[in-house]
């Protein structure tokens, strides 16, 4: 898809509905696999994908209290007993239908589709996720938009929870082995205190190791090492309405780095957003059918930054209603990501 300039594109995959390119003055700057067949293979780290049918972690691997019985889910957090990103085959590993060409608020783009069954990955109830991608050139600045709305359309029990999110990984000096050097902005500096299993205590506090909302700092060789969940707004529990598309959108982070001269700002109808200097990142090497080989990616060679709501907003009760729906209450969200080179 393109953005009406060639050096502005986009490329989509099937699977994962995810994002392979984001061109912005010939320059891609996502992290990426150059063939589909490697992300069923050696995608590990979700490189683009939509993340599903929960986003970040869920305590303990279970969902307590939800249609009156509990649900236990896949494992997968490492060292951790936890269930991360929906699971061992979450939403960025299934096929959607798609991409399909759309016109959506005027706008030139595509929509994906997948339906999850009920059980699949012992989530209860079958739920439909639709994705939509806009995109658009504003004043000489490559934008993105996207869409999500899930809505639960079976009837094998009356709620179940959900969340979306996107898993790219942006590098704003394309070749180089890490971020070092990279300028980052972001909308806030308070975060969910997490415990020693990566699970918010509920403590909200002020980050340690970056500015004030607003200031600049600068990622160096291997610090700051952040994997968080920033806030923006605290009162969400209480206050966030499952389908968020209709709020204004807020600055969550800007980046930027000198060397090439390109920025990218993300904002997001979202209460909070995952921010992750990439410390674990491990991608392997591969070759393509042609023989060409794309050499292996190492830990901060990327920058993931997820809009969403709290972590394990799912498991705890509390907070689960951000994110549990049931027929006739779709949840939503919107993110834009606005990119250019000075």
């Amino acid at each position: 898809m393109s953005a009406t300039n060639p050096d502005s594109a986009f490329t989509f995959f099937s699977q994962g509905a995810l994002l392979q390119e984001f061109k912005v003055a010939g320059h891609n700057i996502v992290q990426s696999f150059p063939e589909a067949k490697f992300y069923k293979t050696h995608n590990d780290a979700y490189l683009g994908e939509t993340i599903g049918r929960t986003t970040n972690r869920v305590k303990g691997a279970e969902l307590k209290s939800l249609n009156g019985r509990s649900y236990k889910l896949a494992v997968n957090d490492g060292n951790n007993p936890n269930s991360l990103h929906g699971g061992l085959q979450g939403w960025g590993k299934r096929d959607f239908e798609g991409p399909k060409a759309v016109n959506r608020n005027g706008k030139e783009g595509v929509q994906f589709r997948y339906v999850s069954q009920d059980g699949e990955e012992n989530y209860p109830g079958t739920v439909e996720c639709l994705v939509w991608y806009t995109a658009n050139i504003e004043q000489g600045t490559t934008v993105l938009e996207v869409e999500y709305q899930v809505e639960l359309v079976g009837d094998e029990c009356e709620e179940t929870v959900v969340g979306v999110t996107n898993h790219s990984y942006f590098q704003l000096n394309p070749g180089a082995p890490t971020t070092e050097g990279t300028v980052v902005t972001l909308g806030t500096n308070e975060y969910l205190v997490l415990d020693p299993t990566q699970i918010p205590t509920g403590e909200i506090a002020t980050f340690p190791a970056i500015p004030a909302a607003g200031e600049s700092f600068t990622l160096a060789a291997s610090t700051p090492r952040i994997d968080d969940c920033f806030v923006m707004d605290k009162a969400a529990p209480g206050s966030c309405p499952l389908d968020t598309r209709s709020l204004p959108l807020r600055s969550l982070a800007t980046i930027s780095h000198p060397t090439t001269g390109l920025h990218l700002e993300i904002q997001s109808t979202e209460p909070a957003f995952q921010f992750y200097t990439g410390d674990g990142l491990d991608i392997p090497e591969v070759e393509t059918d042609k023989g060409a080989k794309i050499p292996p990616r190492g830990k901060r060679s990327g920058i993931a930054i997820e809009p969403s709501r709290f972590v394990d907003c799912a498991g705890r009760e509390e907070w689960r209603g951000m994110c549990k729906i049931k027929k006739g209450r779709p949840w939503g969200a919107r993110s834009v990501y606005r990119a250019w080179k000075e």
